[in-house]
């Protein structure tokens, strides 16, 4: 026994050639042992932890890893021992590369025996239902939080549909956050993600408090001048040399070149909306967009106005995931006789039916059946706010008289049925 073990000690000693073709033989069937041994262990703790099979590449790393490390560990040993080492002979070298290559191949079957072995053993000790039972806790509180998105996603009603091939990379898929999230920041974050990485313009989500997904939507955000015109307004390109100051929103007022016989002369007040060279594109009112023409040259004078409210709220509302919605109260629906301190979303405004428009009510204000409700905030609370404003209120069953129809109607004297009870 000692024999073996010296011998085993002599042929992993650094600077092994292949001029000893036995002790190299068995120098590469320990170390590829050993990067098999180091690539399982890993996989059964990653599949004990992530309950998924490990990436190949992470198992080879760690197989070779082990082996290089035992390498410079044994040079490391004979340099303090013997005070130098040989380690740049082509013999060594070759002898080296050879034994980083064994345990490149045997990597991956420690990794594949150790995962089938794993997920049997695994199966037999319940550590399956177990993950299960607990799977709710690790989403909350454990290690990360994980979202799957669900096979179908549906389109938000009023909103541009998002392509096929979008709604096809999301179906089914898990994204990771960040552990110890409340429901209302998974949701925010869920949104996020899902507007920077997939170009999303709009998310109708609702989250159980478990972080599984009820009922997602998703809607594309209108892109270009036109999301943003009033109506009665068109846009229209020109040529003009717009002032070097002149920003998107500014008010201004269109002039004529003019000529030696005629001289310059206003023709009608425009809202710079976008700059591209020469080319300048106004917003005006519908009526004077037939005094412009694409081909004539214009001077532009930009006016000392301050921003316009609507144009700031705009532009804030294309930044933030609340939207503007307008929602009919029904005539039987449970907002009638409700407040805007009944419901979750900001009440803008409200137009009774036949009235003037209310803006900014006060938040004690009943609603009325067919009143018009202008409401800001998310997608998802617009939905169940628009759902109440559509659903009738369940009356409280009536008593029938059971006198049959051709009995004729006679007062009842309601003293004997008193006195048989």
């Amino acid at each position: 026994m000692n024999g073996a073990s010296t011998a085993l000690a002599v042929t992993l000693q650094s600077g092994m050639t292949f001029e000893n073709p036995v002790g190299a033989a068995l120098s590469l069937v320990v170390f590829a042992l050993l990067s098999a041994l180091a690539a399982g262990a890993l996989t059964v703790a990653y599949r004990w932890y992530f309950k998924s099979l490990i990436p190949e590449g992470v198992s080879i790393l760690a197989g070779v890893a082990i082996v290089a490390l035992y390498i410079n560990t044994a040079s490391l040993g004979v340099v303090v021992s013997e005070g130098s080492v040989d380690l740049f002979r082509p013999g060594v070298v070759f002898f080296n590369v050879v034994a980083l290559g064994v345990s490149t191949l045997a990597a991956p079957v420690g990794r594949r025996v150790s995962d089938a072995a794993a997920s049997e053993l695994f199966s037999l000790i319940g550590v399956g239902h177990l993950n299960a039972e607990m799977s709710t806790m690790v989403r909350s509180v454990g290690r990360v939080t994980s979202v799957t998105l669900p096979e179908e996603i549906s389109d938000m009603e009023s909103y541009d549909p998002v392509t096929d091939e979008i709604k096809a990379e999301l179906a089914g898929k898990t994204l990771v956050f960040p552990r110890r999230l409340t429901v209302d920041e998974l949701r925010s974050r869920l949104i996020s993600r899902l507007k920077e990485d997939y170009a999303i313009g709009y998310v109708d989500v609702d989250l159980t408090e478990d972080g599984t997904i009820d009922y997602l939507a998703v809607g594309s955000r209108a892109a270009g001048v036109g999301a943003t015109i009033a109506p009665g307004t068109v846009a229209v390109a020109l040529q003009a040399d717009p002032p070097n100051n002149a920003a998107s929103g500014d008010l201004l007022q269109v002039w004529s070149t003019g000529s030696a016989e005629k001289p310059p002369e206003r023709i009608t007040n425009a809202e710079l909306r976008g700059v591209a060279g020469d080319a300048v594109t106004v917003a005006v009112d519908e009526a004077d967009a037939e005094l412009l023409s694409p081909s004539e040259m214009y001077r532009l004078v930009t006016m000392p106005a301050e921003p316009q409210a609507d144009r700031e709220f705009a532009t804030l509302l294309r930044g933030v995931d609340e939207t503007m919605s307008s929602i009919t109260v029904g005539a039987k629906s449970e907002l009638v006789g409700q407040s805007a301190d009944s419901i979750e979303t900001a009440v803008l405004a409200i137009r009774p039916a036949g009235g003037r428009l209310i803006p900014l009510p006060d938040r004690d204000l009943e609603f009325a059946a067919d009143d018009t409700l202008y409401v800001l905030g998310r997608p998802d609370v617009l939905r169940r706010l628009e759902q109440r404003a559509t659903t009738p209120t369940v009356e409280e069953p009536t008593t029938v008289d059971a006198t049959p129809a051709e009995t004729p109607a006679e007062p009842v004297d309601h003293s004997d049925v008193d006195d048989a009870e």
